[in-house]
């Protein structure tokens, strides 16, 4: 039980919050198919139900995230998160999630001063030369205000929200509870996975809530993107960096929401901006496993000497080598148009073929990528193609692993900012000799003699020690401590439908035990009596009907409970 478990009275204060903005904005019948109305008013907290009807006619994606937007940073994220899972939710709702933003009235500098001044080791004045006291930016988070170095570099401090870190992790609480309680009482919704999109956010967040991880990802980036000169990444001042402020250089070009500013007399060249950006985000992408997961205008400035830089690292999305090499195998099937490809690796990926028609889902895949063929490489729009697959896995109820939907929507937004420069820009053009290029790359003798030594290493160390894991499930099977584990789907299920049943056929045992000894025990002549019978038989048939009572309870409740589910 959610409330129950609720180990503060500040959670129940803060949940009371987050169910009476569901409500205010149409969501009355899901809180009520919680339990979570009931059980609040029960424990005093009145929820007010006026001018729910009246939101309740908006469209159910724009109630979703007026909601988001009511209940604070935690819930933002949530659905920045959200707008990057094509692969489960429709374009109506990614075009809502997209719309969410964490700017935020800025804190007053006050209260900021005493915070900054601990992780500083003294006055804001006195370690810059200059330090402004206007934030530059704000956000949910943190915000952020321009300063200067003692030796005149101009940097800016970003500085971490005073009590920011208790209100998130009240809040990844609640989720947590919500989600478990989502999944349990609203199966309709368990392909969405609430539990791991919590699981998935509070990582998020707990990141994002460190400025020196951040500083530590930017660091990495710019280190892979030695070898191009053009790309740049702010530098970062580590004696005034730590988890609550860091200091980057300033980055003072056009903005990537302003491209009415690259003109080619200012000496920008839009087609090459196009290009270097796909570039550099494809080498952090295929050869470097380490992307920015979030490059979106924003987070993107054009310098002269057509350069560009990348700031704000603190979403950033990982590959595994595997992960990387199957991405080449996807992207190279989606290009040169070999659906067969596509299709193994995308039911690799989702990896849970429980319920699903394969073979169906194999024909949508070969008939999507087939429809490409001798379309010229030029023509095609990668985003586009990814958008489509995502959306016939959202068709079958199948989810990408988080860190591909991270790549997915990084590539869309790529693709969308190359067009915004270059209305003739073409991932799957930029793409294709890069993708090229690391599979030769991959057979290149060095590489597969590497690859060939940790394959044998790994093979010796299993023959070494195989003789002993051997002796130990020979030792075990003597004192018959092997267990063979069997599952078998629902059977958790049937076996707790058994149990209720026993249940109730024993108390309809025991209430028609009470009855009838009840009616022997009336018949019988003397002892103490209650209004006028004899009492013993008397309290033997109010605890019949006691417990009839509850039988008719219990079942009804089961009915109830199963036809929300057929309905859901």
């Amino acid at each position: 039980m959610l409330i129950e478990t609720l180990g503060a009275a500040r959670d129940m204060g803060r949940l009371n919050e987050i169910v009476g903005v569901l409500v205010r904005h149409g969501f009355g019948d899901t809180v009520r198919r919680l339990g979570l109305a009931d059980r609040l008013e029960r424990a005093g907290h009145a929820l007010h139900w006026d001018h729910a009807a009246d939101l309740a006619r908006i469209q159910p994606p724009v109630q979703v995230r007026l909601a988001i937007e009511e209940l604070g940073p935690a819930f933002v994220k949530l659905g920045q998160i959200l707008a990057g899972r094509a692969d489960l939710f429709g374009p109506e709702w990614i075009a809502e999630f997209e719309k969410l933003h964490s700017h935020v009235p800025a804190v007053a500098f006050d209260v900021l001063l005493p915070q900054l001044r601990e992780d500083l080791g003294g006055e804001p004045q006195e370690v810059f030369a200059r330090f402004d006291v206007a934030p530059l930016a704000a956000a949910s988070i943190a915000q952020v205000h321009r300063a200067q170095l003692k030796d005149g570099t101009e940097v800016v401090v970003k500085i971490r929200r005073p009590g920011i870190t208790e209100v998130i992790e009240a809040d990844l609480r609640l989720l947590g509870h919500l989600a478990a309680l989502v999944e349990a009482e609203m199966p309709a919704l368990k392909p969405y996975r609430p539990q791991l999109l919590v699981r998935e956010l509070a990582k998020s967040l707990r990141r994002e809530l460190d400025l020196a991880a951040e500083c530590r990802h930017a660091e990495r980036i710019a280190t892979n993107m030695a070898p191009l000169p053009h790309i740049v990444i702010p530098r970062v001042h580590w004696a005034h960096t730590g988890a609550r402020v860091n200091v980057q250089d300033y980055v003072g070009g056009v903005p990537g929401n302003q491209l009415e500013q690259l003109t080619a007399e200012a000496g920008f060249d839009r087609t090459l901006l196009a290009q270097r950006g796909a570039h550099a985000v494809l080498k952090m992408i295929v050869q470097d496993g380490l992307f920015h997961a979030d490059p979106h205008p924003g987070n993107v400035f054009y310098l002269s000497g057509n350069r560009i830089a990348f700031i704000d690292f603190g979403m950033v999305g990982r590959l595994s080598e595997r992960r990387r090499e199957e991405l080449l195998q996807l992207l190279l099937g989606l290009v040169e148009r070999h659906p067969q490809t596509v299709a193994d690796v995308l039911l690799d990926w989702t990896g849970d073929d429980h319920g699903v028609n394969l073979s169906q889902l194999e024909t949508e895949i070969e008939a999507f990528v087939d429809q490409y063929h001798g379309t010229p490489l030029a023509e095609l729009s990668l985003g586009q193609m990814l958008s489509d697959v995502t959306a016939i896995l959202r068709e079958h109820r199948l989810g990408l692993p988080s860190d591909l939907a991270l790549l997915i929507k990084a590539f869309i937004t790529l693709e969308g900012m190359g067009r915004g420069l270059d209305p003739s820009f073409h991932m799957a053009t930029q793409a294709t000799p890069m993708l090229r290029q690391v599979v030769r790359e991959g057979y290149r003798p060095k590489v597969l003699a590497t690859r060939a030594w940790k394959t044998l290493r790994r093979t010796l160390a299993l023959a070494e020690q195989l003789p002993h894991d051997v002796s130990r499930l020979l030792r075990n099977a003597r004192r018959g401590r092997v267990h063979v584990g069997i599952e078998l789907a629902h059977l958790k299920r049937v076996g707790d439908q058994i149990d209720r049943a026993a249940n109730r056929l024993s108390m309809a045992l025991v209430i028609a035990a009470l009855i009838i000894g009840s009616s022997i025990v009336m018949n019988v002549k003397g002892g103490p009596t209650l209004f006028g019978l004899p009492a013993f038989g008397f309290m033997g048939f109010i605890g019949a009907v006691i417990g009839g009572l509850w039988l008719v309870r219990s079942i009804w409740r089961s009915n109830h409970g199963r036809t929300l589910d057929d309905e859901g």
